[in-house]
C-alpha cells in the first residue's frame, strides 16, 4: 500500500471538503428554488403555463458547455439540470392555487368521492376554495340530496358503473349546472350524460392516476358535449386544470375512443402479453434480470408495476373500448409476421420492417433517443447495486 506523503491531505481531511462543498451545492439549491416561487408567482398572476420547454432546452444547453468548459462532463450536467428543473416544476405546481373569486366559488359534487381519484378531484378542487359535497356507497349525504344542491357534479365511478349513475344523478342537476365524468372511455357516457340531464355537459379524461406526485405536465382530455350559452362552463373548467399546469386536448368522444384503442389498449396488451409470456417460460426473473441489459430492465420495471396494479381497473379499460377487437388483431397480426420473418431467417424483409417503422416514428425518434437515454441513464445509476450484487 502506497505511504501517504508528508504534504499529503489524509482521507478524512478530504472527505471534510467534499462534505463542505455538498453543503454549499446544498444551500445554493435551495436558494435556487426560492427564487422559483417567485417565478412560479409571476407566471400565476400573468397566466402563463409552468413548463416553458424552449427555455429549459437553452437552459440544458447552457449548461452542458458551461460544464464541459470548466472540465466537467457536459452529459451528466445536463442529467443534474433536468432533475433541478423536475424539482422546479414540481414547487411551482405544487403552491396552492390561487383561490377563486368569491363569485366565482362553486359548490361542487364528486359521486365516488371516496375513491381514490374522488379524492384527488376533492383535493384539486378544494385547493381553489370551492365547496366540495363527497358522495359514496357509506357517506350520509346522497347523491339525490347533493346533485340538486350542487352547481358542478363529477362522476368517479368504475367505468361499469359510470352509465348507470349518470343516468340516475343526470336528472336531479338545475340546467344552469354543469355535469362532468372521468372516464377512460368517451363516447358512451357522453351519450348517457347528454340523454339523462338539460344541464351543461363536459366530458373529462385524467391521463394520470391517483398516485400522481404533481399535476404539472399531465395531461387531461376533454370533450364538450353541451355549454349553454347564456351560462357556459368551458372556460371555467379549462381555467382550473390550466392554473395547475395541465396539458389540455380537447377533442370528440369517438376520436378519443379510438386513439385510446391505442394509447390504451395496444400498449396494455402488449405488457400482458410480455408479462404472461414471461411467467409462461418458467425460467426464474432473478436468472433473467442477472443478465439483464438496461432495455430489458426498463421492460421488466414497466410489466412488474402494470401486474401490481388493480385488474378490476385495467379490464374494462380494454375490454370496453369498441375498437379493441381492431387493435388485438393488429397486434397478432404483427407478432405472427415479425414471427414467420424470424422463422425463415428473411433479412431483407426484417431489414424492411425497420425502414418501414422508422419511417412511421420519423423526427420522433431523435427526441426518442435523447429522453430514453437520459432514463436508461439513471437506470444504470439507481440498479448498480443490484447488478453489483448478482455479481459477487
Amino acid at each position: 500500500m502506497p505511504k501517504k506523503g508528508p504534504n499529503e491531505p489524509a482521507l478524512p481531511q478530504i472527505r471534510e471538503r467534499l462534505d463542505r462543498l455538498d453543503q454549499e451545492i446544498l444551500e445554493r439549491l435551495a436558494e435556487r428554488q426560492r427564487l422559483v416561487l417567485e417565478v412560479a408567482e409571476d407566471k400565476r398572476r400573468r397566466g402563463v403555463a409552468i413548463r416553458d420547454v424552449e427555455r429549459e432546452r437553452e437552459v440544458l444547453a447552457s449548461r452542458r458547455a458551461a460544464a464541459d468548459a470548466l472540465g466537467f462532463p457536459g452529459n451528466i450536467a445536463e442529467s443534474i439540470w433536468r432533475l433541478i428543473m423536475l424539482a422546479s416544476r414540481e414547487q411551482q405546481s405544487a403552491q396552492q392555487p390561487k383561490p377563486a373569486a368569491e363569485s366565482d366559488r362553486k359548490t361542487i359534487a364528486i359521486i365516488g368521492g371516496a375513491g381514490q381519484m374522488g379524492e384527488l378531484l376533492a383535493r384539486f378542487f378544494g385547493d381553489f376554495g370551492h365547496e366540495i359535497l363527497v358522495v359514496d356507497k357509506e357517506t350520509e349525504l346522497t347523491a339525490e340530496e347533493a346533485a340538486p344542491r350542487a352547481d358542478v357534479v363529477i362522476v368517479s365511478v368504475p367505468i361499469r358503473e359510470t352509465e348507470r349513475v349518470v343516468r340516475e344523478v343526470g336528472p336531479l342537476l338545475r340546467p344552469d349546472a354543469l355535469l362532468m365524468d372521468i372516464t377512460s372511455l368517451k363516447a358512451a357516457p357522453m351519450r348517457a350524460m347528454m340523454d339523462s340531464t338539460e344541464a351543461s355537459v363536459i366530458g373529462t379524461h385524467p391521463m394520470f392516476g391517483p398516485g400522481v406526485r404533481a399535476f404539472e405536465g399531465q395531461r387531461v382530455v376533454i370533450c364538450v358535449g353541451r355549454d349553454r350559452e347564456e351560462n357556459p362552463w368551458l372556460d371555467w373548467v379549462t381555467r382550473h386544470f390550466r392554473a395547475r399546469g395541465l396539458f389540455l386536448n380537447l377533442t370528440t368522444p369517438d376520436h378519443h375512443d379510438r386513439v385510446m384503442s391505442i394509447v390504451q389498449v395496444l400498449l396494455h396488451y402488449q405488457t400482458q402479453v410480455l408479462g404472461l409470456t414471461l411467467a409462461n417460460t418458467g425460467m426464474p426473473l432473478e436468472e433473467s434480470l442477472a443478465f439483464t441489459s438496461p432495455a430489458y430492465l426498463l421492460e421488466a420495471y414497466v410489466a412488474a408495476r402494470h401486474f401490481a396494479q388493480d385488474s378490476a381497473l385495467y379490464g374494462p379499460i380494454e375490454m370496453e373500448n369498441p375498437a379493441r377487437r381492431e387493435i388485438v388483431d393488429a397486434f397478432r397480426a404483427a407478432a405472427a409476421e415479425i414471427g414467420e420473418i424470424l422463422e425463415a431467417g428473411d433479412q431483407a424483409r426484417f431489414d424492411a420492417v425497420f425502414e418501414k417503422v422508422r419511417a412511421y416514428f420519423g423526427e420522433f425518434t431523435a427526441e426518442a433517443l435523447e429522453q430514453s437515454g437520459f432514463l436508461i441513464d439513471r437506470l444504470i445509476e439507481l440498479t448498480t447495486g443490484r447488478a453489483a450484487a448478482q455479481t459477487t
